[in-house]
């Protein structure tokens, strides 16, 4: 039996930081840019981004380092991330009003499409240049515009039936916010988000940062 290649998450998610690096460094004119310089810039130590950048298969020259539009490229199409992403948000709330807000997913060629809610008072208006549409609509608006990728953002309550909603709809890939496991058929791929996971990461650096015995902990 042929077995199945496992890829390192903490290097994808190191990743987009990479990325949003190089395009600073881009946007500053500087054409090369050496793993020493990113890894002190961005506090890893040299042998993790060396390992990381490795596996973006771009090779590097000796004493120069990285040509940086070429090292974008490679990342990107490690990432997947070589043409844009179409997606759909259900949940107009705080959470998904942020996530509309973030004007880094254009880096990222990541473009929400459409937004659903299924508040009145959300409905019609406008939230960071897109149009609330009626939830009780989806599944007619999604049969026309046929993103590739849901993202959740409803109170977990609801979120079982969006994704079912969500799947019938054709939707294959979701992004969940919501703080539930979704059951979901196998040709499905979900990526759940945990909020609170960032938080119990910092408040755990903070007691190992108070002891006696401080523990590190890797990203």
């Amino acid at each position: 039996m042929r077995r199945l290649k496992i890829q390192n998450s903490p290097t994808i998610r190191r990743m987009p930081s990479y990325l949003h690096k190089l395009l600073s460094m881009r946007e500053e004119g500087k054409t090369y840019v050496s793993t020493t310089e990113l890894a002190e810039s961005m506090n890893i130590e040299l042998i993790v981004v060396r390992k990381d950048i490795a596996l973006t298969g771009i090779a590097g020259q000796r004493r120069v380092g990285y040509e940086i539009t070429p090292l974008i490229d490679h990342i990107k199409s490690y990432l997947g991330w070589q043409e844009p992403i179409t997606a759909t948000l259900v949940g107009a709330g705080a959470l998904g009003s942020a996530i509309l807000g973030y004007d880094g997913f254009q880096d990222y060629g990541l473009v929400i499409e459409s937004v659903f809610d299924n508040d009145p008072e959300k409905i019609g208006k406008m939230i960071h240049h897109r149009k609330v549409s009626d939830y009780r609509e989806i599944g007619a608006e999604l049969a026309e515009l046929r993103p590739e990728i849901a993202i959740v953002c409803v109170p977990n309550t609801a979120a079982q039936q969006v994704a079912d909603t969500l799947i019938a709809a054709g939707i294959r890939y979701i992004w969940n916010f919501a703080n539930v496991s979704l059951q979901v058929p196998p040709e499905v791929i979900v990526q759940r988000e945990v909020i609170a996971g960032g938080y119990a990461m910092l408040a755990v650096k903070i007691k190992n940062s108070r002891s006696r015995r401080p523990v590190a902990i890797e990203d």
